[in-house]
């Protein structure tokens, strides 16, 4: 209730109300500050919506899923997880992660199953779609189990997305839809479409060549390069995305595909010998063996931190002007294989492990790929924050103390078994 005061004149003065004198406190704070009311009030909004959003990452009690649930968790939101704990990646006991945070919902089932996928999405805001077999190895004889995954799993989750609409839909996609990444010549002109040869993989000539047979310089890979799909797994991989995209615009669901480049960091599955090549180095050395590498090593690629990767995910769900888009989303650095190999022998103490070069290529594997990520830095408002320096340091800590199951020779085997490694 206001106050009323009379004044010398003989007029009555009405005082500010204590809620008033607050506003009028804040407001000059705020410009002391060189800050907009907007600005705070946009931020704070931001942060209260955060708090009241659930989020569901399908697959994620996997590596990536599990660091975005961290992320995500740290933001304000309430995670829940829909993950089968398959096998390959979680072992046999199938148990819940130990690194999964004890605020995380689990959910045990298959993302092809609707019934499961109904009773996870109960509740849920914003859906990130992980759930996927990864390895383009694997993929080349494994492709019922591939395609059941990933496409069919991806159109059960969109089908009950149709009759239950969200917010907002992330998917991962995969750097690996480009085949190889851009490349130029000597007079400046763009190769989309680069591809080797069998004939050349097959007398060792592992670089990009045009026509001319002048070896082709690799640059950065915007989105916009045409899809060159070279493995079952990459076809999948887009086919998730388009499916995604074209679902979301169909049924105003504001949909982002993320393009990932190579990702490392803790909670790797190390015994899994299709996952990241950084973990198939971890678990060789490990376990007393030098890294394997195809080729000659000096294939180059994007590595990214994933919690990097979860950060890019997290803004992907909450910056409108992304809606319908896709991004690449890695460092816009570039390394070779080999380089990386010798990095992780150092950072772990086993410099006596030197890689072992195959000088053999596997069906499906591409020269050169690494990301232009201008357009999710312009967007997204992305920005990696992890060196590979600090990120190699921090995943060397995490792997004392770890059980590394090396598979990777099995792996190896299979494929020229089965005529995928040549050379």
């Amino acid at each position: 209730m206001r106050q009323k005061y009379r004044c010398d004149g003989g007029q009555y003065l009405t005082l500010p109300t204590i809620k008033e004198w607050f506003f009028y406190l804040y407001i000059n704070l705020l410009k002391l500050c060189n800050l907009s009311l907007f600005t705070v009030l946009h931020c704070e909004f931001q942060e209260c919506h955060a708090l009241s959003r659930k989020a569901l990452i399908t697959g994620g009690a996997g590596f990536i899923g599990s660091n975005l649930a961290d992320e995500l968790l740290n933001q304000g939101y309430k995670v829940r997880i829909l993950d089968n704990l398959a096998i390959q990646v979680h072992g046999e006991e199938q148990n819940r992660p130990a690194y999964l945070s004890d605020e995380v919902e689990l959910v045990i089932g298959d993302i092809r199953n609707p019934d499961v996928v109904y009773r996870a999405l109960r509740g849920v805001d914003v859906v990130c779609h992980l759930a996927a077999v990864v390895g383009v190895g694997q993929s080349m004889y494994e492709l019922c189990h591939y395609t059941s995954i990933n496409n069919l799993g991806t159109a059960v989750l969109l089908e009950a997305l149709i009759k239950n609409p969200i917010e907002a839909l992330v998917v991962a996609s995969s750097m690996s839809i480009y085949g190889e990444g851009l490349y130029s010549d000597s007079a400046g002109a763009i190769y989309t479409a680069a591809r080797r040869t069998k004939q050349q993989l097959q007398e060792n000539r592992w670089e990009v060549y045009n026509d001319d047979e002048e070896i082709l310089q690799p640059i950065p890979t915007p989105e916009n390069k045409p899809p060159d799909l070279s493995s079952v797994y990459a076809l999948s991989k887009y086919d998730q995305e388009k499916l995604c995209l074209l679902t979301g615009q169909a049924y105003d669901i504001p949909t982002v595909a993320l393009r990932f480049f190579n990702t490392y960091g803790p909670y790797q599955a190390l015994s899994n010998p299709y996952t990241g090549v950084l973990a198939i180095f971890a678990s060789r050395l490990l376990n007393n063996n030098s890294p394997i590498i195809f080729e000659d090593g000096c294939q180059m690629r994007d590595f990214i931190h994933v919690r990097d990767i979860a950060q890019a995910c997290r803004l992907a769900l909450e910056v409108p002007e992304a809606a319908y888009q896709s991004f690449n989303i890695g460092s816009g650095n570039k390394y070779t294989i080999r380089y990386l190999a010798e990095y992780m022998a150092n950072v772990l103490g086993k410099t006596e492990l030197c890689p072992e070069i195959m000088g053999k290529y596997r069906v499906g594997d591409i020269r050169h790929c690494f990301a232009d990520i201008s357009q999710a830095r312009t967007v997204l408002g992305y920005e990696p924050r992890i060196s590979l320096e600090e990120g190699m340091v921090e995943l060397a800590q995490w792997l004392e103390g770890q059980i590394a199951h090396d598979h990777s020779a099995e792996a190896t085997n299979e494929l020229i078994k089965r005529g995928l490694a040549v050379g």
